[in-house]
């Protein structure tokens, strides 16, 4: 283990940088914590009208405390604060924490204070949590360096899942929720603005802590994806289940969380291919942190997608079963050895998908015997029992027959209908999965079956002469619609024939060479969507209609984008396909280069019907994208439908990702919108382009 991670969760020495003596004001409760749960080792209280503090020594100052110091909590507010750390980096402090907030999250002034820690950290290299952090807390050995009131509880529970938590908080959330279901964990920490330390540095400490066999992510933004993703990947080889819970999923979501921790939380769909990437668990519900971990520790990756389900109450297992079937699990119906088995005891298990206990009465003999059955069926990949009332009031009945499956060689989970603490703890103590909300379970079952491991990176060919001299052409000149799909077409991208002429007078000649109908559209790297200006007019039939087009258009755009410079007109020749489709680029702040897919045309961004992936992809992800999105179902022989050339939109995804090159870093988004796609075995083709480059 690292010098960093013993400073953070098992030091020796502790300074709490303005410690209270005062029991009512929060700044007292580190010490107080930290002596409540049993913390070993030396607690040094730093405050100049004290000589004492709750039986310690107090120090005027930090300078006047001998010897090293492991870790400083400092309690001070503002400039404070500051001060505080540049004294602890001089000190020769390994860890500093701040708790305070009101610095990037508190506006200019606070934002303007979080650059002198920032400056502090980068100058001499000090570590810190914060600010904005309630905590760190480790459970073996005993340290509960925090200011959270949830740790008042009279004993820390010793557990072996790691919770690293944007939120200060929501640590005590958890802590109370997973205390109340006889669960603990090895490690928490609230990492709070990240100034230095972050999410991702912090979980992989946590990949090589024995003590921690799942680390759990409570995430506002995310700030270190390049340390996360390491993290994750090693995470995955060690067999340490990552589980992240992020906001941010809606609009507003998103905003409470950039006033939250003064960064931006940013697309929730990048998220979710960034976790899709490096093998995250991402889930849905708050709950499911501390729910989902029990089926996925020491276990191996599961064989299938198919769930056996027996519950006391029908009702309830159709709650379960619902929220499974739209997580895409099978849900599969009972062996015939059980039908048999069940039919001289009056139940007909044989009749649905269910197997429904209920109207024999919730007897253990035929619970056990049921789950029994279920585990060993070989056209099942595991079993989930639902339970009734009788979960709440007579847990010998329905509850204490399940406890001979924990450490089951099949996934096996239990939900309980109604609240039944008594039972929830009784299955957790036993290592029996189990749930309180049906949705839940039914997240953490499709998780366990249906995760992916982490994907490999696809590797990007070094970008040709061509690609490279269209990009210098783009940052010369800026980047019309001509230079644009002349740059994806060096990428690999096939795109619709055209000329640019400088003026209407040209068109006429061009056109009746080309031949009709035409595509006339307005030239100018000022304007991104041409639509909007009245900068399109489709199928033109000859050269004389689209000269007049033309002086038509110019007057529509210059009316419209005054300022706009204007370099003539591109022709193309009209293109049809079965779909159109929207290919765009975006290196993402949060998490990287990004490729989206979606149906295209002026409706994409209405319809929202996309598909997001980190960059770059190859042919395999990119098919994959084409059939999450709904919209293309036209495209992949729905109904009878003539099916269109998926092959080649793949090929196209994957070469447009190619953006993703370092080498062209200087793309911020680009975007194709339509790419059209033809019968199969007629290829696509891209009828438009927009590339934005750095300011």
């Amino acid at each position: 283990m690292t010098d960093l991670f013993h400073a953070l969760f098992e030091p020796r020495r502790i300074a709490l940088i303005g410690a209270s003596a005062d029991e009512r004001k929060t700044t007292s409760r580190p010490q107080r914590f930290l002596l409540k749960h049993g913390f070993g080792g030396e607690i040094l209280p730093v405050n100049p009208g004290r000589s004492e503090i709750f039986g310690a020594r107090a120090y005027k100052s930090l300078d006047a405390i001998e010897g090293e110091i492991d870790h400083a909590y400092i309690l001070l507010n503002g400039k404070d604060a500051v001060d505080a750390l540049a004294a602890c980096a001089r000190r020769g402090v390994k860890v500093a924490s701040i708790l305070a907030g009101g610095f990037a999250d508190g506006g200019a002034a606070g934002a303007s204070m979080q650059d002198d820690l920032t400056r502090i950290v980068r100058e001499t290299g000090i570590r810190l949590v914060g600010p904005n952090s309630i905590g760190t807390v480790s459970s073996d050995p005993p340290m509960a360096l925090t200011a959270n009131a949830a740790f008042a509880v009279d004993k820390l529970r010793a557990g072996n899942w790691a919770l690293v938590s944007q939120s200060g908080s929501l640590i005590g959330a958890l802590l109370s929720r997973a205390d109340a279901r006889g669960i603990g964990f090895s490690r928490l920490i609230s990492v709070g603005n990240e100034v230095d330390l972050a999410v991702g540095e912090i979980a992989d400490l946590m990949v090589d802590d024995p003590k921690t066999k799942a680390i759990l992510l409570f995430m506002e933004t995310l700030r270190d994806g390049e340390r996360l993703a390491r993290a994750a990947r090693r995470a995955h080889a060690a067999s340490k289940p990552v589980i992240a819970y992020k906001l941010g999923r809606s609009d507003i979501g998103q905003e409470l969380a950039k006033s939250h921790t003064g960064a931006i939380a940013g697309s929730d769909a990048t998220f979710d291919a960034f976790c899709r990437r490096h093998g995250i668990a991402r889930v849905s519900m708050f709950e499911s942190l501390i729910d989902v971990p029990a089926l996925l520790v020491d276990r191996p990756p599961a064989k299938g997608k198919r769930v056996a389900v027996a519950t006391t109450t029908g009702g309830g297992a159709a709650m379960v079963v619902d929220s499974m079937a739209m997580a895409g699990l099978d849900i599969v119906d009972p062996p015939q050895v059980l039908v048999d088995w069940l039919k001289p005891l009056g139940i007909a298990a044989g009749e649905g998908k269910l197997v429904d206990l209920t109207l024999a009465g919730a007897k253990p003999e035929i619970v056990a015997g049921t789950i029994e059955r279920l585990l060993a069926d070989d056209n099942n990949d595991a079993a989930i029992f639902v339970v009734g009332s009788s979960a709440q009031f007579n847990p010998e009945l329905a509850v204490e027959p399940l406890l001979r499956f924990a450490g089951s060689a099949k996934p096996f989970a239990v939900s309980l209908t109604p609240s039944a603490e008594k039972s929830l703890a009784l299955l957790t103590a036993a290592g029996v999965p189990a749930f309180r909300h049906p949705e839940s379970c039914a997240e953490a079952m499709a998780i366990c079956l249906l995760r992916q491991p982490p994907q490999p990176v696809p590797e990007m060919p070094t970008p040709s002469r061509a690609a490279l001299d269209a990009l210098e052409a783009g940052r010369v000149s800026g980047f019309d619609e001509r230079r644009a799909t002349d740059f994806f077409s060096t990428l690999g991208v096939p795109v619709a024939k055209s000329m640019a002429v400088p003026d209407a007078k040209r068109i006429v000649s061009v056109v009746t060479e080309m031949g009709g109908p035409v595509v006339l559209k307005i030239l100018s790297p000022d304007i991104a969507h041409k639509t909007e200006a009245g900068g399109v007019a489709l199928g033109l039939a000859d050269g004389q209609v689209a000269a007049v087009a033309a002086r038509e258009m110019e007057k529509r755009v210059r009316a419209h984008s005054p300022l706009a410079r204007l370099e003539g007109f591109l022709i193309q020749k009209m293109e049809r396909g079965l779909a159109e489709v929207i290919l765009g680029f975006r290196r993402d702040p949060l998490v990287g280069p990004t490729i989206t897919v979606g149906l295209g045309g002026v409706l994409a961004e209405i319809y929202k019907d996309a598909s997001t992936r980190i960059a770059p992809v190859d042919e395999r992800e990119a098919a994959e994208m084409i059939a999450e999105v709904k919209g293309l179902a036209v495209v992949r022989g729905y109904r009878n439908l003539p099916p269109g050339d998926v092959t080649a939109l793949a090929r196209a995804i994957a070469a447009f990702s190619q953006l993703a090159h370092e080498s062209f870093a200087d793309v911020v988004e680009a975007e194709i919108n339509p790419v059209l796609v033809k019968r199969d075995g007629e290829g696509v083709v891209a009828v438009d382009g927009l590339v934005v480059l750095k300011p």
